[in-house]
């Protein structure tokens, strides 16, 4: 293992570490029950505010896979699209690194907060039905609605330069157009579908950021 893949493994719990000892003066050997209490319930802080600074960093990654995904549109330029997609993956995957961690800090005996080990477990459940139906919605604009779709005329017959038989002519006139009409409504219902599911998993992430709120407040007024 190279030192920067060390580092990179034991930065968070190094970093919360610090933190937590910065925020508690220390832990002190022979330290009244008092004392512990208040330490647990600042490191409890601690990890609730990092949790909330990842959210941030999830958020300006979405900010940032919506406005490459948008200039690819425009521009078709899918190298630099999918250097974007690999730092987006990158940036997702660090954030649910460390916010596993918390949550097994969270398990720990020593703070005894199970509650907030769940609370951690549904945000990164949301979190990945997020990511899972962002992609899908990507995916299926890039690919666009059936009936709208570029021709391709590798099968058609060319006669003169600039003149060939068409064979989709030939297609679009005897088809049934029942079948592009349904080809065309499961299209729209899986984009509608994954639009909705992305707007549930953002409300229910947005409610378990509210009890997140809560409990530092109330962290911080003891």
């Amino acid at each position: 293992m190279s030192a920067e893949d060390f580092q990179k493994k034991v930065s968070l719990r190094d970093s919360l570490s610090g933190d937590i000892e910065n925020e508690c003066g220390g832990s002190g050997v022979g330290s009244t029950s008092s004392t512990v209490g208040s330490g647990v319930a600042s490191q409890t802080l601690v990890l609730l505010r990092s949790l909330l600074e990842i959210q941030q960093r999830r958020a300006q990654a979405y900010a940032n896979l919506k406005s490459g995904f948008s200039e690819y549109v425009e521009s078709g330029a899918e190298a630099l699209y999918q250097k974007l997609c690999s730092e987006i993956t990158t940036e997702f995957s660090e954030c649910s690194k460390q916010v596993r961690e918390m949550e097994s800090l969270f398990l720990n005996p020593e703070v005894g907060r199970t509650d907030l080990a769940k609370l951690l477990s549904d945000i990164q459940t949301q979190e990945k039905q997020k990511l899972h139906l962002t992609v899908t919605i990507q995916v299926l604009k890039k690919a666009g609605r059936p009936s709208e779709r570029m021709l391709t005329h590798e099968n058609c017959k060319f006669k003169k330069p600039m003149q060939h038989e068409c064979v989709h002519l030939h297609e679009i006139t005897e088809a049934a157009g029942t079948e592009e009409a349904e080809a065309d409504a499961e299209f729209d219902n899986a984009l509608k579908e994954a639009i909705r599911g992305v707007q549930d998993a953002v409300t229910s992430i947005n409610e378990y950021l509210e009890d997140i709120r809560y409990e530092i407040e109330a962290l911080e007024a003891d």
